[in-house]
């Protein structure tokens, strides 16, 4: 009986040489083979079979971790403790800074003591820490014990940085995860040091956490059985949201593209092609009927499409980067300019899909394809040494974790994903939740954005292994070192306008990493900076309170504008920016003509929007 092992990871496509000796020994020979050759098939064997066990190991751990690399975990703090070991000078600056804080901190209990409460604070929380600024906090002993934690949590960032020696990708890592710890022990996830949970249990006899016990179970029962988040069925995909009119007339393995009918009698001649991230379903930008930005487009006289990603199963593991160029970003343009002929096409990417459409642009200007009109980027990056906090879970290690939980699956899936995305907001999406849902016994009202976040989708092991390394950690795309159709791609080609919106609060595309497209090409270059985060800056509706925004143009023979002179220079608007992109639309377009028909004769219609992809789960 023969056994066939897979070959390792690493093996390459080739046989080595001695190896294909080897093979014509065996065969001189009758098939019998020196000692030394057996052993190096065993070899071969064993590396085989260990790459198997490996693999599946870390898989294994990664089910518990969500996805989270201990390897990568473990290096960045024996880097910092091993340095700060060998750093008497900064351990003695840390018991200095100890015992200033307990000073401090004694000074103003004392004074708190004696003046009822009423004296200012030794330390302040950090503006967006809202968790102590209710009025029950001031009082006593409560006061103390938020103050005591905020003391601690500043002494721990200290010892955490400004070591010497210390590697500033480590020092962020450790300094980050400590503080993930230390919110968890905060004095306000718990009953008996939060007052304001005190006096909601006082105010309704304890009724508060029998109702947080049972939205406790409900929530636990839903994430086991595989069920969404309660509230999630008000919002129907194709009634509630996803509801704007259109029809579905291309699709491949890959792909569904959607056409939305026209809402005013004349049209822009040049229709918009929008790419979404394929993290997430497309609908993002089509939520409610109040803040839809493809009802917005089509209400103000523009021809949309949109492309809906399918969400990958295990026999779409090897579909790479490439693959959702070409069958998605090159499908849908070849698909539109047949129904819309002869006009060029206004061309938006929203995250992910805004780096995708960046790769297929740059492309298109290097083999002389002018069929865009224009480009957009929402929140999308084509530099990555700015990635922020989302770059201390991509390294060597972490990035081999993960395609090893891909490799034996086929796929990355959202729950999996969801880890390193909520801590890095932790203290609000994860303990604030916590303490209102399961202690408070209050539930926030589901909205579309949230119902939309809970529609996750998967991604598949080829692609988002290339995705990471190609672009987050060797950065390809901005060294101009990026391949497509084995010749390299550079932004500086493309020629047509861009317009790109980076949001104040981005954890996942910050605005300064999205603001790197003014000096990595050589064309016109809008750029927006919109006050709210990743998803609700982008969907930011007119009449949305609170919003702001600030905007500038660079022609394409200005001089650089780094981001501090952007914001000192650029000027303050107030309200929605989609006012301000429409207007830029439209001086990039012709005059008004009729509607074009719906679909073609090579792209007739296969159902009414949303269509079906969208709809797996």
């Amino acid at each position: 009986m023969t056994i066939a092992f897979p070959p390792p990871a690493d093996a390459p496509d080739s046989q080595p040489a001695a190896d294909t000796a080897a093979l014509r020994l065996v065969a001189k020979t009758g098939g019998i083979a020196p000692s030394e050759d057996v052993d190096g098939r065993d070899s071969y064997a064993v590396t085989a079979v260990s790459d198997i066990v490996d693999r599946s190991l870390h898989a294994t751990i990664a089910r518990f971790t969500f996805g989270l690399s201990p390897a990568a975990l473990a290096k960045a703090y024996f880097d910092w403790m091993t340095h700060l070991a060998v750093s008497p000078g900064k351990r003695l600056q840390l018991v200095d800074k100890a015992a200033r804080k307990a000073t401090r901190f004694g000074n103003y209990a004392f004074r708190s003591a004696l003046e009822g409460g009423k004296t200012p604070c030794c330390i302040e929380p950090l503006p967006q820490d809202r968790r102590f600024a209710g009025e029950d906090w001031q009082k006593p002993p409560y006061n103390f014990m938020y103050q005591a934690f905020l003391l601690q949590q500043q002494w721990w960032h200290n010892a955490t940085t400004g070591l010497r020696g210390v590697s500033k990708y480590h020092e962020a890592m450790v300094e980050f995860v400590s503080r993930q710890i230390l919110d968890m022990v905060s004095p306000s996830n718990f009953l008996a040091t939060n007052p304001e949970v005190l006096r909601q249990t006082v105010s309704k006899a304890g009724m508060n956490l029998v109702t947080g016990l049972r939205n406790m179970a409900e929530d636990w029962e839903r994430t086991v059985s595989g069920k969404k988040p309660v509230g999630t069925e008000n919002f129907v995909v194709g009634r509630d949201v996803a509801a704007t009119p259109g029809k579905v007339v291309y699709r491949n393995r890959l792909i569904e593209l959607i056409q939305y009918a026209p809402a005013t009698g004349k049209v822009r001649p040049e229709p918009v092609l929008i790419v979404p991230a394929w993290i997430m379903k497309y609908y993002i930008l089509d939520l409610s009927p109040h803040n839809s930005l493809v009802k917005y487009l089509t209400d103000h006289g523009f021809t949309v499409f949109m492309i809906s990603w399918k969400n990958p199963n295990p026999e779409d593991r090897d579909l790479g980067l490439d693959d959702y160029r070409t069958l998605g970003v090159m499908a849908a343009l070849d698909a539109v300019r047949a129904i819309v002929p002869e006009q060029k096409v206004h061309a938006v990417g929203y995250c992910l899909g805004g780096t995708l459409l960046s790769i297929a642009v740059a492309a298109m200007a290097r083999d002389g394809d002018d069929r865009l009109k224009s480009v957009t980027l929402l929140a999308a990056q084509t530099d990555f040494t700015d990635a922020g906090e989302l770059m201390l879970f991509i390294n060597e290690s972490q990035v081999a974790f993960l395609e090893d939980m891909m490799w034996e699956q086929g796929f990355l899936d959202a729950k999996q994903m969801a880890g390193a995305f909520q801590m890095l907001g932790s203290s609000d999406l994860v303990w604030s939740r916590m303490v209102r849902d399961y202690l408070m016994g209050e539930r926030a009202p589901m909205i579309d954005l949230m119902a939309w976040n809970a529609d996750a989708t998967r991604m598949p092991y080829r692609m988002h292994s290339e995705y990471l390394r190609r672009l987050f950690l060797n950065n390809d795309l901005a060294a101009g070192r990026y391949m497509v159709a084995d010749k390299p791609v550079a932004l500086t080609d493309i020629r047509a306008p861009i317009f790109t919106v980076g949001t104040v609060r981005d954890h996942v595309a910050p605005w300064r990493s999205t603001y790197k497209i003014n000096f990595l090409t050589d064309t016109d270059v809008t750029y927006l900076l919109t006050t709210g985060g990743h998803n609700a800056g982008i969907v930011s509706e007119p009449g949305h309170d609170h919003r702001g925004f600030q905007v500038m143009t660079r022609k394409a023979d200005d001089r650089y504008i780094d981001p501090d002179a952007f914001l000192a220079q650029a000027p303050q608007k107030q309200g929605s920016w989609w006012p301000e992109w429409i207007a830029w639309l439209a001086t990039q377009s012709g005059e008004p003509v009729d509607p074009p028909a719906m679909g073609a004769a090579a792209y007739a219609s296969l159902g009414d929007a949303p269509g079906t992809y969208v709809l797996q789960q």
